[in-house]
């Protein structure tokens, strides 16, 4: 069975952008793409509207963003298959029941009724938090949504050995044709020095060695799977969040995991994709991975 990619739609500029980069993700993978528009609207229309012959307000508004969006869809590749859906739902509460049987959900950085100082809309967040398929915020400079830089970056954690997360980054990698950066970034406690009992040698050496065994370990299964991809490993001392952060400038698409206990109701992002999806000069997919 084809997993569809769903984007939401709002009417927001950034919901179109959106929309747009959901319709060239579509397109590479091959996969129907289906417009969500949720929308609680029927409880706040008036009675009396409601009995008349009138459509509510609400009811218009959705048509008119919807089909703003599907002709919007059609004009940027009429070859991708566009199917519209039409909730009477909080957006969240509806993405993330989308997200138990579909390939991906797309977002835009901020929704119509973010606040002008977030950096990343509540809807987005949320869904990016606890959504059980990849959730990617659209959002960064006109490079990184074009994809003119032709490569995707991949933050390696700790335990992404047969990871979704980097089994996403290769797929991403191949359908574009394009280089993948594989980055781990490492740190040498302040407390540790050259005569440390356990570390001979340099230490430095020392933590960069392992961040480098970590890499190799975290890519070797994928990446005998996908023999195209041009794959550049890199390990950098640094926090992770600053050092994915500074790279996603020069990336189309940033690839982070993030675990996922059924036990556990609320937002499960870790610092550093939660730094991405407020900073990042690039779309951050956020891959989930069970615990």
């Amino acid at each position: 069975m084809v997993r569809p990619l769903v984007v939401g739609v709002d009417g927001s500029d950034a919901s179109f952008l959106a929309l747009d980069w959901a319709v060239d993700e579509a397109a590479r993978h091959a996969l129907p793409l289906r417009l969500v528009y949720a929308s609680r609207w029927e409880r706040y229309e008036d009675t009396a509207l409601g009995l008349s012959l009138k459509r509510p307000a609400g009811e218009v508004l959705a048509d008119n963003i919807v089909g703003a969006a599907v002709e919007r869809a059609n004009l940027r590749n009429a070859d991708v298959n566009v199917s519209t859906q039409v909730l009477g739902d909080d957006p969240e509460s509806v993405l993330l029941r989308e997200s138990d049987h579909v390939s991906a959900v797309i977002v835009g950085s901020r929704g119509r009724g973010a606040f002008t100082g977030l950096l990343l809309g509540s809807v987005g967040l949320a869904v990016a938090g606890r959504a059980h398929c990849p959730v990617i915020v659209v959002r960064g400079d006109k490079a990184g949504l074009a994809g003119t830089h032709e490569r995707v970056l991949l933050g390696v954690g700790d335990s992404a050995k047969g990871s979704e997360a980097v089994r996403f980054a290769f797929q991403e990698a191949a359908a574009r044709g394009c280089a993948l950066d594989a980055v781990r970034a490492w740190r040498c406690p302040a407390h540790e020095s050259t005569d440390h009992p356990l570390l001979p040698g340099d230490p430095e050496r020392y933590h960069e060695g392992r961040a480098s065994a970590v890499l190799d370990e975290a890519l070797e299964e994928t990446a005998g799977e996908f023999p195209t991809v041009r794959v550049r490993r890199v390990t950098v001392e640094g926090p992770a969040h600053k050092v994915l952060l500074q790279r996603s400038a020069a990336a189309d698409l940033l690839v982070i995991g993030a675990h996922r206990r059924d036990s556990h109701l609320g937002l499960q992002l870790g610092r550093v994709a939660h730094t991405a999806l407020h900073h990042a000069e690039c779309p951050v997919a956020v891959v989930p991975q069970p615990a």
